[in-house]
């Protein structure tokens, strides 16, 4: 027989996702659920004929069935387009309900970008922010909180139940006693932990984002608690009880609803499986790269998030060059990743803002796409140094 013909074998590497802080991939029962609901659930459900009625029950029934998920009661509950006019309504709403008690708004240095921009908007229109530090943890000072809520004339105060950025629990329990004891209601921004927990103790009005927990994007959670003062900021509208203007989106509700309601039960045991993988990291990075910091809280912190800066590397570089390598990480701020402006939460903390990548995982990432991260990371690293001219300082 003649000579064979040599085959060359190409080995395409899946990518890895560790961005799940900024979207989750979705959850396979909120495609379920979406996919059905498209055919069920498309109706305006104001209207009182019969397809109407079918999308108002299935609407009632995603409603409970995300209040039990966080701990509230049905009628707390109301879906907005997304989490950030969540955010808006949130703050924006808590602050007009309390025209009369204030108009000091306190909140934490650390709250998301959305957050910021609603405090931004509040002082354009006259009022008062007051912006609470944190420690290089990123915790916040609670008797630094405390002390500011006794201020008078203050309407709202907000914390974030966990920060989006490094991962750090917030003593959210110690500051809503500080807020009860001075009549503040506090706005907590639970978009991190959702589908983690119910929302922790004391709050008065709460927020969340469906596409951070596996969820479809468009769909945002505001809880506003009964006897709370909250007044709409935008002209009168008779959905979501006032609280949210326009048409609900039936479909992406009852797959938000579906997915909160998986994570939820599968909370204990995603804890117990990731937190042991970002533990990994952590040890593994402070071990094989020279001159990096690991941000945030070490032990209170979330099971699935860690961000690490690596000195004399640029953040964009460096989020370039694992994209090149088939790793989707969060570089710079994770409010602002589209400029890579330094963030701010790294900035309150007094931390390394440079180098800086966030890693997040999620209920598909497996202990390989871990041990692939930190097989090729140093190296990366090396690499990007060695160009810029650093390697070895």
């Amino acid at each position: 027989m003649g000579g064979g013909v040599g085959v060359t074998v190409l080995t395409v590497t899946a990518p890895v996702y560790l961005d799940a802080a900024s979207a989750a991939p979705l959850h396979p029962v909120a495609r379920e659920a979406l996919l059905a609901a498209l055919d069920d659930g498309w109706a305006d459900p104001a209207r009182l004929y019969g397809a109407g009625r079918r999308s108002r029950q299935l609407l009632d029934a995603a409603r409970q069935t995300v209040a039990e998920c966080l701990g509230t009661r049905a009628d707390e509950v109301s879906f907005c387009a997304n989490g950030t006019q969540a955010v808006h309504r949130a703050v924006l709403g808590g602050l007009a309900g309390r025209r009369r008690a204030g108009d000091l708004f306190v909140h934490s240095a650390v709250e998301h970008s959305a957050v910021l921009h609603a405090a931004e908007r509040h002082v354009a229109d006259g009022g008062r922010v007051t912006s609470v530090g944190v420690d290089r943890l990123g915790r916040v000072d609670v008797d630094a909180f405390a002390a500011a809520v006794r201020a008078p004339g203050v309407a709202l105060a907000a914390l974030m139940s966990a920060n989006h950025e490094v991962g750090t629990l917030q003593p959210v329990g110690e500051v809503a006693e500080a807020c009860a004891a001075t009549g503040v209601p506090l706005y907590v921004d639970a978009a991190q932990t959702a589908g983690r927990g119910p929302l922790p103790a004391g709050w008065s009005l709460a927020s969340a984002s469906a596409h951070k927990w596996g969820g479809p994007p468009g769909v945002g959670v505001l809880a506003v608690r009964k006897g709370v003062r909250w007044s709409s900021p935008d002209p009168a509208d008779e959905r979501e009880g006032g609280r949210v203007p326009g048409a609900e989106n039936v479909p992406a509700v009852l797959a938000a609803a579906a997915a909160l309601r998986a994570v939820t039960a599968e909370a204990a045991a995603e804890d117990a499986r990731l937190r042991p993988l970002v533990d990994r990291i952590r040890a593994t990075v402070a071990a094989t790269v020279p001159d990096v910091e690991l941000a945030g809280d070490p032990d209170r912190r979330l099971p699935h998030l860690v961000t690490l800066s690596c000195l004399y590397v640029d953040g964009e570089a460096l989020l370039h060059a694992l994209d090149a390598r088939g790793f989707a990480v969060s570089s710079g701020s994770s409010c602002t990743s589209s400029t890579l402006t330094p963030s701010h939460v790294l900035a309150a903390m007094g931390v390394l803002s440079h180098g800086n990548v966030r890693l997040s995982l999620h209920r598909g990432t497996t202990g390989a796409d871990v041990d692939r991260f930190l097989a090729e990371f140093p190296a990366v690293v090396a690499d990007l140094r060695r160009t810029a001219g650093v390697e070895g300082l």
